[in-house]
């Protein structure tokens, strides 16, 4: 059966040019005339070459069919050159007829390569059969076969013309010594063997020839049997009176049909029936094998059984599978069990979205552009037209010899000529012998949020994020999966689309991610653009510790919450080294199966997408303190789900720097003023290009794709957010890990042992008896969260127990025992 393919609307139009079918028909005619006129001539060439030089006198009649002409032509191709091998000159025509007319019926260079071989050597070998008598060498062939003859005599010029044939049929039908030699051998085995049949034979050897035939002659009956099986076999039974050692005269074999049985591979010959005579020669039948037979053999076999003990299983591995056996899989949602997904409802309904096609506005665009490219002396061989939302990509074939960069060079000729902005030449078009030529439509199509939301393909992918964009200039719905960008940044001037952009993936997650799965960390430096999500801080917001807004908009909490997002990165990794994970997807899975001990400090992690509103803004005032982190996390983070989406409206090299594009492969470019603005985001031009209004470019890191931004209204936004924010949720945002800063390492060194915490000793004791000090090992071993094992953390390092903080790397154990721990730890208590 085969699978239906969907496709949508594109109006492609291909154009042959009309001068390529005119020359194409005008070659045929000229070798059909030739053709005519060759015939003719070789009829009457006599009286044709007697009349070729009277071409000025129209009173003397001419016997050829096309008249004087023919003479003409007669004479000058077949007499004064080639012979009859001026027939391959019409011939040849017609193949470059078909070749301008791109039917492929010949293969071009093999057929000119093998008309030229005869060209030159037919008239040589009929001058040398006919010794140039009459029209057949023509005087080409004449003259060189004369002139051969004179240096190398009449039995060299029958060499030359031998070995030129036997080469062209070496070099023609790839001709080896080792396939003429085992030619060779086979016929030289043929021939003994003949000559064995003739040799006189004795009676011994009649009689040995007689039996090798009857055997050769029953071989080829079961091979014949064997070949001829069909699906469905009869299984044979076997008839016949037996002694266990005798001579008997006859013996037959009868097909009997029973239920079909399935043919193996190596099923021999059956429904055999012969009548053969085997008196002449002693014959010893074996007893054949019944059931009887087979169960008293079986009786002396020794029959031992053995029962294959269930492989142990690992107790941990045992203990979760009977965990989910009483309890089920864990349900990451439970808490927010009824938590119902946003419905299409809320998004705004623009009606039709079809694809209007204007075959005028095709047309004439179509017109200007072949006529402005022939201007500069550009030929096209073919022309076709692909519609999108926004723009109708022309997509041409220019004709050989033409080079890219001479279309290149017209762009701005062609957006005159068109009278349109926003025109992109794209050449060569990736994977395609094309260049292409983008140009903005008179009517363009909207793309609503709504449309691709309710796609099949949005509802029906399996992506970990997805991300619905919009649709291409193909008008078919883009997605792709944040998981794998694994980071996006985006670049955009002022009102070209930017901040739709942002909404538009904030609304395909909160579409597709229950709230326990995805978390986001929301910076806003402009205060404004980030703010309708306020409402939905209890299901999908993460802060830090006692922030008062999810939302960050002062720079320096911006700082502290990149470092956090640090930490926290840093804590996932040591939760998926200790579950022996490569990603979060792998851990998830585990936790789910209930593999991984809760007690341990194993919980489910959900999805942290980090949104940068304005990063420029952040450059400015922090600097260093925020670009860091943000390589760091960059780096990092993608295996354990933390993901970024970093926006600007300044794509400057100050802004962003090597560092950060390096660990961004996708990119989104909306509209910018210059063309250094585009080369910054997506290291090339095409960005100062677009149109606006969401006309976007999309680099995933080996080719740019344009798109039109789906669009979401901000009344679309809140009425999203209000109906997440109305539902049951947390009783907070996601909680941060605590970062200290500069502020709280000020302060270590003050250590009073009145209010240091009750677990400040049974910490002192693990971290010692380990000799590593990690405020994730505190977690797990104390059962605390981060945030109070930080805190004792940082009580061991005032009071001399551990060393300072060093990046990813465990604190330095300055106590090197127990003994010595509880001696300092009396010394505490006094």
């Amino acid at each position: 059966m085969e699978k239906s393919k969907t496709t949508n609307t594109n109006d492609q139009t291909k154009i042959l040019p009309k001068s390529r079918i005119v020359t194409g028909i005008l070659l045929f005619c000229i070798a059909g005339m030739m053709s005519i006129a060759f015939v003719s001539y070789l009829m009457n060439w006599k009286a044709d070459q007697s009349q070729a030089g009277t071409m000025g006198d129209r009173h003397i009649k001419s016997s050829n069919v096309l008249g004087k002409i023919g003479d003409w032509l007669g004479n000058l191709f077949i007499f004064d050159s080639i012979g009859v091998a001026a027939f391959i000159i019409p011939f040849l025509l017609m193949v470059f007829g078909f070749i301008i007319l791109k039917k492929n019926y010949f293969k071009p260079w093999k057929t000119i390569s093998h008309s030229l071989f005869f060209i030159c050597w037919l008239p040589i070998f009929l001058g040398i059969v006919t010794k140039g008598d009459g029209v057949w060498s023509g005087v080409y062939g004449y003259q060189i076969m004369d002139y051969l003859k004179a240096y190398v005599g009449s039995v060299g010029l029958w060499l030359i013309i031998l070995v030129s044939i036997l080469l062209y049929f070496v070099l023609e039908f790839n001709l080896r010594p080792s396939s003429i030699r085992n030619k060779f051998n086979e016929i030289n085995d043929n021939t003994i063997g003949k000559l064995k049949e003739m040799m006189p034979k004795s009676e011994e050897n009649f009689e040995a020839d007689d039996e090798l035939e009857q055997k050769e002659d029953l071989e080829k009956e079961n091979i014949i049997e064997k070949e001829e099986i069909p699906t469905e076999l009869p299984k044979i039974k076997v008839t016949e009176d037996i002694q266990p050692i005798a001579t008997p005269n006859k013996t037959t074999f009868e097909s009997v049909e029973t239920p079909p049985v399935t043919p193996q591979k190596d099923l021999e010959a059956v429904s055999i029936k012969l009548d053969n005579d085997f008196s002449k020669t002693p014959f010893v039948q074996k007893p054949i094998t019944t059931p009887q037979n087979i169960a008293s053999n079986a009786e002396d076999i020794a029959f031992n059984i053995e029962v294959k003990k269930e492989e142990q299983l690992d107790p941990n591995e045992a203990k979760s599978q009977e965990l989910v056996k009483e309890h089920g899989l864990y349900d990451h949602r439970l808490d927010l069990a009824k938590f119902q997904m946003p419905s299409f409802d809320l998004l705004k309904d623009y009606g039709s979205e079809e694809i209007t096609i204007n075959k005028d506005e095709l047309e004439e665009n179509k017109n200007k552009i072949v006529g402005l490219l022939k201007n500069f002396n550009v030929g096209i061989s073919e022309i076709k037209a692909t519609i999108g939302p926004t723009v109708t990509l022309y997509e041409i074939v220019p004709e050989a010899g033409i080079r890219v960069a001479q279309i290149k060079k017209l762009q701005d000729d062609i957006a005159l000529n068109l009278s349109a902005l926003g025109i992109r030449i794209i050449a060569p078009m990736p994977g395609k012998g094309t260049i292409g030529i983008e140009v903005p439509r008179k009517n363009p199509t909207m793309v609503s949020m709504r449309s691709v939301i309710t796609s099949n393909k949005f509802q029906t992918s399996d992506m970990d994020l997805p991300v619905v964009f919009g649709k291409t200039i193909s008008n078919e719905i883009f997605m792709a999966d944040l998981a794998k960008m694994p980071h996006l940044l985006m670049a955009g001037a002022t009102g070209q689309g930017k901040s739709v952009g942002i909404n538009a993936i904030l609304t395909s997650l909160l579409y597709k991610k229950h709230p326990s799965e995805l978390k986001f960390v929301m910076v806003d430096p402009k205060k404004v653009e980030l703010s309708l999500y306020s409402k939905i801080e209890r299901h999908y917001l993460a802060k830090l510790p006692d922030a008062e807004d999810a939302i960050i908009t002062d720079n320096n909490k911006v700082i502290n919450t990149l470092n956090s997002l640090c930490i926290e990165m840093d804590n996932r990794y040591e939760l998926l080294k200790n579950a022996f994970c490569k990603n979060l997807k792998e851990y998830n899975k585990k936790f789910t199966e209930r593999k991984l001990n809760p007690e341990n400090g194993h919980r489910y992690l959900p999805y942290i997408v980090l949104v940068v509103d304005e990063f420029a803004d952040l450059i400015m005032t922090a600097g260093k303190e925020v670009e860091v982190p943000i390589a760091r996390l960059a780096q990092l983070a993608r295996a354990i789900g933390i993901h970024l989406i970093v926006a600007t409206q300044r794509p400057s090299v100050n802004v962003i720097t090597g560092m950060i594009k390096a660990n961004f492969p996708a990119r989104v470019a909306f509209r910018v003023i210059q063309n250094t603005d585009s080369r910054t985001i997506l290291d090339s031009p095409g960005a100062e290009q677009l149109i606006g209004k969401g006309d976007m470019l999309y680099f995933n890191g080996n080719e740019i794709t344009r798109l039109q931004c789906a669009f979401v209204d901000t009344p679309e936004v809140e009425k999203l957010a209000e109906f997440i924010g109305e539902q049951k949720g947390y009783s907070d945002a996601y909680i941060l890990p605590e970062y200290s800063g500069e502020e709280t390492s000020s302060n270590v060194g003050s250590f009073d042992p009145n209010e240091k915490d009750q677990l400040f000793e049974e910490a002192a004791r693990i971290i010692v008896s380990t000799q590593q000090g990690s405020t994730s090992m505190l977690q797990r071993q104390l059962k605390l969260g981060y945030n109070r094992a930080g805190r004792i953390m940082d009580q061991l390092e005032a009071s001399g127990v551990v060393g300072g903080f060093n990046g990813a790397k465990a604190r330095e154990v300055l106590i090197s025992d127990l003994h010595s721990l509880e001696q300092f730890l009396d010394n505490l208590r006094k």
